[in-house]
C-alpha cells in the first residue's frame, strides 16, 4: 500500500492521537460529560482565535460559517465591500449576491493583497456600506491580507470586518480582539489537524446589533440559538459529536505548544518553502506571501498540473494545483497543522524527481540544501 504525504492546504494530515480521539466510542451530546467537552472547546477556540467573545461551533464545512455570517448579520439590500483577490474571495461575493446584498466587489490581482488607500476610496464612496468581507489567508494564491490595518479603515467608515480565516488560523497571525476585527470564521480541516466538517465563528457585540436587525431567513445556521445553547455549553441541533472530542484535543493541544510559537515555526517553514522553490528556478506567486501555504509559480512550457499528477499517482505526495486563471500555472504546499519540516523535505526531494521527468532543469538537491539551511540553520 503507497504511502501518502498530504501537503495540500486543506484537508490537512490528521495526527494518530488526534485519530485516535476521533476513533473513541460515541457518547450522547445531551449529557454533562459531552457538555464539559463542548466547554473545553469554546475556551480553546477563545485562546486561539485571541478573543474573549463567544465562539459558535457549527457542523459545517468553513462555508457554513461564511454562509451563516451573511445571513445572520444582514438585510436584503444591505451594502457590502467583499475584498475579492481569489477563489476565496470570490466566494464572499458569490454567498453576499445569493442573499440579494448590494455587493461592491473590490478586484485585486491573484497573488496581490489589497492596497489600503483603494479600500478607503471605495468606502469613502459608499457611506452606507455595513461590512467589509475579506480573508486571512487567501488560500487560492496563498496571499496573507493585513487584517489589522483593513479592520482599522473599516471602523473608520463605521463599518465592522468579517474574515474568513478557514485556512489562515493557527498559522498567520491574528489577534481577534486586540485588531477590533468583529467576525471570524475558520473551519477544521487546516490548521486544526482535524477532518472536515466543523466550522467555527466567533462574533463581537457590534456584529450581534447587526444580528438583531438582520431579516434575511436562516434556520440550521441560525446564530441567536447557537448562541444561546452555547452559553451552557449545549448546541440547538445534534452536532458533529465525534469530531467535536477530538478538537478539544487538538485545541489543548495546539494551546499547549503556544499560538504565538506556532506562527513563529509556521513562518520558518513558509521562508524555508519560498527559499526552496526559488533554488530550482520557480518564482513564489504572491507578493504577500501566507505562513500556511505557499503558490509556486510554474514556467509557461510546464503545466503544474501534470506534476501535481506525477506526485500523486506515482509518488504519494499530494500537493494542490492552480485553480481559475492560475489552472496549470502554479502549485501550493502547504506548512500547516501537523505540517513539519520533515514533510517539507521528503516533498521537495519527490518535487526534484517530478519537475525533472517534465523536463525541468535545476541543480539537483538545491531545494533541499536551502530547506535544511533556513530551518536549521
Amino acid at each position: 500500500m503507497k504511502r501518502k504525504n498530504l501537503m495540500t492546504p486543506g484537508p490537512s494530515p490528521v495526527p494518530s492521537f488526534l485519530r485516535e480521539a476521533l476513533a473513541k466510542e460515541i457518547i450522547h451530546h445531551r449529557t454533562d460529560e459531552f457538555r464539559d467537552i463542548l466547554a473545553d472547546v469554546h475556551k480553546g477556540l477563545q485562546t486561539l482565535l485571541f478573543t474573549k467573545n463567544p465562539v459558535a461551533v457549527l457542523s459545517a464545512s468553513g462555508t457554513g460559517a461564511m454562509e451563516a455570517a451573511i445571513s445572520n448579520l444582514f438585510s436584503k439590500g444591505d451594502k457590502v465591500i467583499a475584498i475579492s483577490g481569489g477563489k476565496f474571495g470570490q466566494r464572499w461575493v458569490e454567498i453576499a449576491n445569493n442573499f440579494s446584498l448590494d455587493v461592491v466587489e473590490m478586484e485585486i490581482n491573484w497573488g496581490d493583497a489589497p492596497e489600503l488607500k483603494e479600500l478607503k476610496k471605495i468606502l469613502d464612496e459608499n457611506k452606507e456600506v455595513k461590512a467589509v468581507l475579506t480573508t486571512l489567508c487567501e488560500t487560492s494564491t496563498a496571499t496573507v491580507y493585513d487584517i489589522e490595518n483593513i479592520t482599522k479603515v473599516a471602523k473608520e467608515s463605521g463599518a465592522i470586518t468579517v474574515v474568513d480565516a478557514i485556512s489562515g488560523l493557527g498559522q498567520d497571525k491574528l489577534l481577534t480582539d486586540q485588531w477590533g476585527v468583529d467576525v471570524v470564521v475558520s473551519g477544521s480541516q487546516k490548521g486544526l489537524m482535524l477532518p472536515p466538517g466543523l466550522s467555527f465563528i466567533s462574533i463581537n457585540n457590534k456584529a450581534k446589533e447587526l444580528m438583531e436587525k438582520s431579516e434575511l431567513p436562516k434556520y440550521y445556521f441560525d446564530l441567536k440559538k447557537a448562541l444561546a445553547k452555547g452559553k451552557n455549553n449545549d448546541t440547538p441541533y445534534t452536532p458533529a459529536v465525534t469530531l467535536v472530542v477530538a478538537l478539544a484535543a487538538a485545541l489543548d493541544a495546539i494551546n499547549k505548544e503556544g499560538v504565538e510559537a506556532r506562527w513563529k515555526k509556521f513562518e520558518k517553514l513558509a521562508k524555508a518553502t519560498r527559499s526552496a522553490a526559488e533554488a530550482l528556478g520557480l518564482s513564489v506567486l504572491s507578493t504577500s506571501p501566507s505562513a500556511s501555504a505557499t503558490a509556486i509559480k510554474f514556467p509557461e512550457n510546464i503545466k503544474s498540473s501534470q506534476v501535481v499528477k506525477i506526485l500523486r499517482d506515482k509518488y504519494g505526495v499530494s500537493v494542490a494545483g492552480g485553480q481559475a486563471q492560475l489552472k496549470n500555472k502554479i502549485i501550493r504546499i502547504a506548512h500547516m497543522g501537523w505540517i513539519n519540516a520533515q514533510d517539507l523535505i521528503s516533498c521537495f526531494s519527490l518535487l526534484e524527481v517530478a519537475l525533472k521527468e517534465v523536463g525541468h532543469q535545476f541543480k539537483p538537491g538545491s531545494s533541499l540544501v536551502q530547506l535544511e539551511e533556513v530551518i536549521y540553520g
